[in-house]
């Protein structure tokens, strides 16, 4: 690593720290020649897909883009920001292992629909009314009334499975 301040390549480093998600290495550095002390981060370069939009049209994954979109989505909602940073976690995680080179649009948005659902309903509608381009009220009303089908089905299975989980317990008697 080149010294930033003398341009020497020789240098050592002194200490190195994980951050928290354990996914970037900090390296505190010092300078053979000068002995100035400097940081360098270092973390894996993996190459995340293209995305495709609708149009054909390729961009690189920009994740400061998705979280504004989710920030928007979010706004006023109980979920703090930990939890968004989880999201773009996963959704970059998601896209990193997909194996493609071109993902299109379509899949990055049902990743953060996905998502959305399972934080905030509320953002997930909101979400969904902007990224499926809703023209009226009767495609709002749809989507609500499928959100809602989808909630008394998981609830009708989470009463199925607590009810076989108690039929399994053994009882206890002397």
């Amino acid at each position: 690593m080149r010294c930033p301040f003398c341009q020497n390549e020789d240098t050592r480093v002194i200490d190195s720290r994980l951050n928290e998600s354990r996914d970037v290495v900090r390296r505190r550095r010092a300078c053979e020649a000068c002995g100035e002390r400097f940081s360098t981060v270092e973390e894996a370069s993996l190459k995340l897909p293209y995305i495709v939009k609708s149009n054909g049209d390729r961009e690189n994954y920009d994740e400061s883009k998705l979280a504004r979109g989710l920030e928007r989505a979010l706004e006023k909602r109980p979920v703090d920001s930990l939890e968004i940073e989880n999201i773009l976690h996963r959704i970059k995680r998601n896209l990193l292992t997909c194996g493609e080179r071109e993902v299109p649009s379509l899949t990055l948005g049902e990743l953060v629909m996905n998502e959305l659902r399972e934080i905030d309903q509320v953002a997930y509608v909101r979400f969904a009314s902007v990224y499926r381009s809703f023209q009226d009220v009767d495609a709002f009303s749809n989507e609500i009334r499928r959100l809602q089908e989808e909630t008394v089905r998981g609830r009708s299975d989470r009463r199925e499975k607590a009810r076989a989980a108690i039929q399994r317990k053994p009882s206890k008697q002397p």
